[in-house]
């Protein structure tokens, strides 16, 4: 295992900048996840990291060793692509041995290693199949094991799960998950799909137009967003936002309007930096909107679409005047149906409130 140091590293792409100066440190044993939109930069940082993209500046360390000019064969690295990338025409063990054969290795360092792999990914039954024989997810799983029979000291995935079936995808996340608990190595994983990193990493690196808008633990970025594009990002399903205004503010509250509706007051750690008549955004997630009855400060709403999930309704809500309904998540007893009038409240310690650059203003005191 080894730590991954990403020191002010930029890629350009001819005149275009893809990577806009990235810091960032993986610590040795952790499953970190990049996460984004399309075209954010994930799979180049990952592929620079590898060694298949060079680097336009700054440095790359993995463990003590300035990897950034070396080639990917001498970082120490194994990369598990989207596209498996097996052999057709070799078995499941000769997949997964290529690589140590081409290096030379002892014919019994081989058997070790490759039966260990397979004994971690439950592959002892298919080591004479070819990859045409094989389901997508076993040989998702065999493109693993080629990566585990390398002793890597850093695991690589770009997008590993994207070619999978719903039910497959799930099936292995937990497989992956299993993995990392089992021989704890360091992996950096490569994602667009919000549930994979939520559910997987130990820290989550949320990129967007080649730049890092946070990084934290799933739970940190889910209840303290740094700003509008992450709060919008994570979550299923997203982070609602209406207009507001800051009516009122002290040290360490605020009160904040909505249009056709009550004033919130908000406690807030210090240094929250909001002053009154400023415009705001407030942010509620779906999971944190009650619905009532009309009147007593409530919000009025009509509720336009309803989507019954077994254990849970997912009910949009138009609001008068909004440009776009808010999506509310319920408990399936609600009995909400189409066309119900009802009104809106909050569960106030939920809020966040961003200011109109798009950054988090607010640090709920009761969140430290």
């Amino acid at each position: 295992m080894s730590d991954v140091a990403i020191e002010a590293v930029t890629k350009n792409f001819g005149a275009v900048s893809i990577i806009k100066g990235i810091d960032l440190t993986i610590s040795s044993g952790e499953f970190a996840v990049f996460v984004g939109p399309s075209g954010c930069g994930k799979s180049t940082l990952l592929r620079m990291i590898s060694g298949l993209d060079s680097v336009t500046s700054g440095t790359i360390r993995i463990g003590d060793t300035d990897v950034t000019r070396r080639p990917p064969a001498e970082r120490g690295t194994a990369m598990v692509f989207q596209s498996y990338a097996l052999y057709p025409h070799m078995t499941v063990a000769e997949n997964m041995s290529f690589g140590l054969r081409m290096n030379g290795a002892p014919k019994a360092e081989i058997d070790r290693r490759v039966g260990e792999a397979t004994r971690i990914l439950q592959l002892e039954k298919l080591l004479d199949r070819r990859p045409k024989q094989l389901s997508g997810g076993q040989r998702q799983r065999v493109a693993i094991g080629r990566a585990i029979v390398r002793d890597p000291k850093v695991f690589l995935f770009d997008e590993p799960l994207s070619n999978l079936d719903a039910s497959l995808r799930v099936q292995m996340r937990v497989e992956i998950a299993r993995l990392h608990q089992e021989i704890g190595a360091t992996m950096i994983y490569v994602t667009h799909d919000q549930v994979e990193a939520m559910t997987l990493a130990d820290r989550i690196v949320v990129l967007n137009a080649g730049k890092v808008e946070q990084v934290g633990t799933p739970l940190e970025l889910y209840e303290r967003p740094a700003n509008l594009f992450v709060a919008g990002f994570l979550g299923q399903p997203s982070m609602n936002t209406l207009d507001a205004w800051v009516d009122a503010a002290s040290a360490t509250t605020v009160s904040v309007g909505v249009a056709n509706g009550p004033l919130i007051a908000l406690e807030l750690a210090a240094g929250h930096g909001l002053s009154p008549g400023e415009p705001v955004k407030l942010g509620i997630r779906p999971d944190a909107i009650r619905l009532q009855s009309r009147g007593d400060g409530a919000m009025p709403a009509d509720v336009e679409i309803v989507e019954h999930l077994g254990d849970e309704v997912i009910a949009y809500l138009r609001l008068p005047g909004a440009p776009e309904a808010i999506i509310a998540k319920l408990e399936k007893s609600s009995g909400v149906r189409v066309g119900d009038a009802c009104g809106i409240g909050f569960a106030i310690p939920e809020l966040h409130v961003f200011g109109t650059d798009g950054l988090a203003r607010t640090r709920f005191a009761h969140s430290g």
